[in-house]
């Protein structure tokens, strides 16, 4: 793992909610889900009800953009992710299990999983200096 992508995987391994933006073409919404990330993979994994407005934005427009942050009212410890993806169904079993060790409790209430497969990353740390980014792009050949 190259070292920009090993500074974001640290950062979302320390984090568990993330706030997630999606849009139809003509709503906008924005939610808080749970999450587990998968560092091989590139991908966060979910669960949400498909009666949410946000699934149904998926369901008409798969791109999604979402943060993760650190709240500090100190401006040198200010650290944030922003990203950029694709969200789908979840299909891959080992995923799956991931979420549940994390989420052990969610098991009982049989959620509907979901992936959201990264393309983008943006990592704001200002322990690194005022305004440092970290900006990781997936490269489609």
């Amino acid at each position: 793992m190259d070292n920009k992508l090993q500074k974001i995987t640290t950062f979302i391994q320390k984090h568990h909610v993330m706030s997630l933006a999606t849009s139809d073409g003509e709503e906008l919404s924005v939610c808080s889900l749970f999450y587990a990330y998968d560092d091989e993979h590139r991908c966060f994994v979910v669960a949400s009800s498909e009666d949410t407005i946000h699934i149904r934005h998926i369901k008409q427009r798969a791109s999604v953009a979402g943060n993760i942050l650190l709240e500090s009212d100190e401006v040198a410890k200010i650290e944030g992710l922003q990203f950029r993806g694709v969200f789908k169904a979840l299909e891959d079993r080992e995923l799956k299990s991931l979420y549940f060790k994390t989420f052990p409790y969610a098991l009982a209430l049989r959620p509907k999983l979901w992936v959201i497969k990264v393309d983008y990353f943006k990592l704001t740390d200002n322990r690194l200096g005022f305004g440092k980014k970290i900006i990781w792009q997936d490269v489609l050949e």
